[in-house]
């Protein structure tokens, strides 16, 4: 089976390879949103390392990938969940969660939007998506406005909902983030 690739007037988005973690370094050596922090790479070794694993990543994760110059700017990805918390094992796993993170260079050139309306493009047609839904902290306004510019809406706002990261102290910091 080949791996999914999907293309756009500027962008490929296809799995990562090996190759990639330079251009993936430059990104995730200091990811600008606290939830990335658990992602963050320290060396080009690391990335090089993190490039053989997602490698077999082919249908549900994405590099976004500059089709002029094939420089990777970011990634995307979600996979199939049920969508109701309690449902049994059998229910249809037609409900998505994406996530995406882009460099920061190349953010504010409609680079997201474009990836993000294809990649939802991808699940509503190929996979089968009923429901895609997206959680973002309360100071990522560029996040929040991409999710309304994909026609997203806003639900809820969790108060504390969860910690990615340890203040000076030790203590854990708490996001707010928006459903």
């Amino acid at each position: 089976m080949w791996p999914m690739i999907i293309e756009t007037e500027r962008l490929i988005l296809r799995p990562f390879f090996e190759g990639d973690g330079a251009d993936v370094l430059e990104y995730l050596a200091e990811p600008a949103v606290n939830c990335f922090a658990c992602m963050r790479l320290n060396s080009l070794e690391e990335a090089q390392a993190e490039m053989k694993k997602r490698g077999s990543e082919t249908e549900y994760y994405f590099a976004i990938v500059l089709k002029e110059t094939g420089k990777v700017i970011g990634e995307i990805n979600a996979y199939p969940e049920t969508g109701e918390p309690h449902a049994d094992e059998d229910a249809p796993k037609d409900t998505f969660s994406p996530c995406w993170m882009l460099n920061r260079a190349y953010q504010g050139k409609g680079y997201a939007y474009e990836a993000a309306h294809a990649f939802f493009d991808y699940l509503f047609r190929e996979k089968g998506a009923r429901r895609i839904y997206a959680y973002t902290e309360d100071y990522n306004i560029p996040s929040q406005r991409l999710c309304e510019k994909l026609g997203m809406r806003r639900e809820g706002l969790f108060l504390e909902f969860v910690s990615f990261v340890n203040n000076p102290d030790g203590t854990r910091t708490l996001c707010n983030t928006l459903f």
